[in-house]
């Protein structure tokens, strides 16, 4: 029965393991687990190809536990109803694991299911996911469950798995083979940290006729079939978000050159539509008032874009993000608002000023409305001093200027006309 060359390759010690030192190396918080022989409830979040599964055996060999393996996007509630009879069958004595593949894809009746077990010890549950636990598996499981996230295995450990695969063929097969220089940290490159792709690579490389015992690997075939993976991206997933923030971040610490990084991913995503909306946010939330004019410039760049499309659209694009990165900022406009919206969702406000309410219709003055009301133009430099807050918050104060240049300037204009009227007033 033929078998795949990664299941082959499969390590069965954490010590071969390529990557996740920050979990598996020596004294960290997974292998001190492993040490120990009392497992709990595991999540293991990551990227496929990293080692989730691959973990999974080890732990259930090392503990001499018997596992069982089910796929959420195929397994139905009788699949885990079938491992939960196996408990206490001959030859499940020391335990049962049970490693669910995309736990994500389980419907909460389905993961109910297992609750009773996981929580007396029946079962021990390693569940492995691509997608972010904490917004797509249920709480009771996460709360009975611990999370560790794997990361993508860095080139310079895919290289050491490429290598052993290329000598594991070589001397499984007896074959006389030859590797160009270059082949093994293209496809350690390539892969994106899946060090699953990257086997299957090696695979497909040293393929060959039935009896022919000679290959030669070169890197112009590498380039064909190990085609370049290293971008992750997914509009609905974990990452979307987090290249948006880094992004959003970037701008904000006036790093164009980040910025710009990310944009670039976000291009290669090819995710107009969150670019845009994203960078009309940083021009109000992130520059604001220190340069107002970013609103209407990042504003036209980004009707270019849309009208445009890509790939032209990544130059109006580029346009904003180095502008936004390069502006002066504030977040004095959020800061403000966020204030009084607090302020109207937590607090008893109070009525609007009757000289302030609508008087443009009859009856109105009968009620006192509109009938003190100062019309600022037609005061020495359009202002007036009169109370335009509910009584119950009249001294609340929202915005506070930034330290910048533009906002400086305005409070100062209206620090000298106020002061004037007041001066006025004494005298």
């Amino acid at each position: 029965m033929y078998m795949p060359l990664a299941a082959r390759l499969r390590p069965h010690r954490i010590e071969d393991m390529v990557g996740q030192q920050h979990l598996i190396g020596k004294g960290k918080p997974l292998y001190k687990i492993i040490e120990s022989g009392s497992v709990p409830n595991m999540i293991f979040y990551g990227y496929s190809g990293i080692g989730k599964t691959t973990l999974a055996r080890i732990i259930a060999e090392k503990t001499d536990k018997t596992l069982y393996k089910l796929n959420a996007t195929t397994a139905s509630t009788s699949d885990i109803k079938n491992v939960i009879s196996d408990i206490g069958a001959l030859g499940n004595g020391n335990g049962i694991i049970l490693y669910i593949d995309e736990i994500q894809y389980f419907t909460k009746k389905q993961q109910q299911v297992l609750l009773e077990f996981i929580e007396d010890g029946s079962i021990t549950l390693i569940a492995s996911t691509a997608e972010n636990p904490y917004f797509y598996v249920y709480s009771a499981i996460l709360s009975r469950s611990t999370v560790f996230e794997f990361k993508p295995v860095s080139s310079k450990d895919v290289e050491k798995a490429v290598r052993r695969a290329f000598d594991f063929v070589r001397d499984e097969d007896g074959v006389d083979m030859t590797v160009e220089d270059g082949v093994v940290e293209y496809i350690a490159r390539a892969c994106g940290g899946d060090v699953r792709k990257a086997i299957n690579s090696v695979e497909v490389l040293t393929s060959r006729r039935p009896g022919q015992k000679s290959v030669e690997v070169s890197l112009e075939d590498t380039v064909q079939i190990a085609q370049k993976s290293n971008f992750r991206y997914d509009r609905d997933g974990d990452m979307h978000y987090d290249i948006l923030s880094a992004f959003q971040k970037s701008i904000r610490g006036s790093d164009e050159n980040a910025a710009l990084h990310y944009l670039a991913r976000l291009i290669k995503g090819g995710d107009l539509a969150s670019i845009c909306r994203r960078l009309l946010v940083i021009a109000s939330e992130d520059i604001g008032l220190a340069y107002p004019l970013a609103a209407a410039v990042t504003k036209a760049c980004v009707d270019s874009a849309l009208q445009l499309g890509f790939p032209e659209a990544r130059l109006p694009l580029a346009e904003t993000v180095i502008l936004l990165a390069t502006a002066p900022k504030s977040n004095s406009v959020i800061c403000a608002i966020d204030a009084a919206l607090a302020d109207v969702e937590n607090s008893e406000c109070g009525d609007i000023p009757s000289d302030l309410r609508d008087s443009h219709y009859s009856g109105a003055k009968k009620l006192g409305h509109g009938t003190g009301y100062k019309y600022p133009h037609s005061y020495p430099g359009h202002y007036v001093k009169q109370q335009y807050l509910p009584t119950k918050i009249k001294d609340a104060v929202y915005y506070v200027a930034g330290d910048n240049k533009t906002e400086q300037a305005a409070e100062k204009y209206w620090d000298a006309i106020k002061n004037a009227e007041k001066k006025q007033k004494t005298d």
